[in-house]
């Protein structure tokens, strides 16, 4: 088992509070993992504040070099590194890979942003032959706390991170319990660099100690990730304090007659089952036009019957356990209770500890949880619908609007959703789990608050200020 110090501003730290990391799929402990303390939490938060102004003083080449050493490690580092993911968090080892590639390159987009920080001159003679102009500019709101959920242990870190190096500003990072590692690898990459050593810490902790984190005013930002429940309850709590909210959904696609058929396929079930479902823009609710409809299902079940089960080291592994096995019950349970409704379950349905099938349900209706809520699991529901416009108000038929995707060739019905699917996102031709990691990410509706996407981030975590001078 491999011990881990926690790393508090710049320093690897020992602590007698310790927390066991289990690999998810073979149940046995791999990692032990130092507890933040409250004193602990105070000091980082301390030298944070501290180093503010060493780190809004910091030169955009300064912060390139920076970013651009952290993002060249990862990915040389990315086979180490993609095997912690696949361990800690049960993600097959093809997805891990890809996280970790994502990750190198979410830093090496903010050490390209770093060079860019918006700015602008306004001339202020419009409407008279007032001889003034104002100059718009960038400052880093400060110190940032960035909390992160298990499912992305190291690229929702990267999307913290990154931009708040790239804005200059100190970041304090409370991973998620289940999957502390990544980030404390990560750490270890970073503190070879020369990012001021108190600009940065990992502090695995409880809820109880990181309450500063969300209600300390030396805090000025708040970037989390996470459940809604959690995320809407913080907004109230931070009171006057920035915040930014991902908090996932129940994404929905529409195949019409027009689409590449074999590639709404494809890309449905890879949105529907890539690490079992557990991702913010998880594929959950389809919707297919009537005419196509059987032919879709037939095809969808014939795909997903082949997705290999097994460990998620294994480089063909599709699909492995989920998170712990009280989710796993959990998504059970719903798919249970959607039966008795009057469900039907085409393939899968069947729990094995903390496994579960590739789950496809169909007769579904808006109440049942496993459409109407996020279910984060590897289930979907695939209805049919006999018009666009239809199709549109079904989307639409959620308290959630993350991300949407539409298999389309027709210009018309991409222009009407777009319009009309309110959504964060509108993917077409893809599945509502397409991300890149530059584009303006965030929802609508209860899906969240504020942008993630590396430069949309660096306006989150900044101040924008105007100076108004003679020329």
């Amino acid at each position: 088992m491999k011990h881990y110090y926690l790393y508090a501003a710049g320093s690897f730290i020992q602590t007698k509070d310790i927390l066991k990391v289990k690999e998810k799929y073979t149940d046995e402990y791999f990692a032990e993992v130092c507890m933040a303390d409250e004193k602990i939490l105070e000091e980082c938060i301390q030298k944070a504040v501290g180093v503010e102004n060493e780190m809004s003083e910091l030169s955009s080449g300064a912060k390139y070099k920076i970013l651009k050493q952290i993002s060249d490690a990862i990915f040389e580092n990315r086979k180490t590194l993609a095997e912690i993911i696949a361990m800690e968090a049960g993600k097959p080892l093809k997805y891990a890979l890809i996280e970790a590639e994502r990750a190198s390159q979410t830093f090496l987009i903010a050490a390209e942003e770093a060079k860019r920080i918006y700015s602008e001159i306004l001339s202020l003679d419009w409407f008279s032959d007032l001889r003034k102009e104002a100059v718009v500019k960038l400052f880093p709101v400060g110190t940032v706390a960035g909390i992160t959920p298990f499912n992305f242990p190291l690229n929702l870190v990267a999307h913290k991170l990154a931009p708040a190096i790239a804005a200059g500003c100190p970041i304090i990072l409370k991973p998620a319990s289940a999957t502390p590692v990544s980030s404390l690898e990560l750490a270890a990459i970073i503190n070879k660099t020369d990012l001021p050593k108190s600009a940065f810490s990992v502090l695995p902790m409880s809820h109880i100690v990181s309450k500063p984190l969300i209600e300390d005013e030396r805090i000025k930002k708040i970037s989390f990730t996470g459940s809604p429940e959690v995320g809407w309850e913080m907004k109230t709590r931070c009171r006057k304090k920035r915040i930014t909210l991902e908090l996932g959904g129940n994404a929905a696609a529409v195949v019409t007659p027009s689409a590449d058929f074999e590639e709404a396929v494809a890309k449905c079930v890879t949105g529907a089952f890539a690490y079992s479902g557990q991702v913010c823009i998880h594929t959950q609710r389809i919707f297919v036009h009537e005419s196509i409809y059987d032919n879709f299902v037939r095809k969808f079940v014939e795909r997903t019957s082949k997705l290999k089960y097994g460990n998620p080291l294994e480089t063909d592994t599709d699909i492995s356990v989920m998170i712990d096995e009280t989710n796993a019950i959990r998504v059970e349970n719903w798919i249970n209770e959607a039966v008795i409704s009057g469900a039907k379950v085409l393939i899968g349905g069947k729990r094995t500890g903390s496994y579960l099938d590739p789950t496809v349900l169909t007769n579904t209706h808006k109440d049942m949880k496993v459409r109407k809520e996020e279910i984060f699991g590897p289930v979907v529901c695939i209805e049919k619908y006999l018009n666009f416009d239809e199709a549109i108000d079904l989307v639409n038929d959620s308290r959630f609007g993350l991300q949407s995707g539409v298999f389309t060739n027709n210009i018309q019905e991409m222009n009407i959703a777009f319009t009309k699917i309110k959504a964060g996102g509108i993917m077409i031709n893809e599945s509502p789990t397409f991300r890149m990691d530059h584009m303006p990410y965030g929802g609508l509706k209860e899906s969240g608050f504020g942008k993630e996407g590396v430069k949309y981030a660096i306006f989150e975590m900044s101040d924008m200020k105007i100076l108004v001078k003679p020329y």
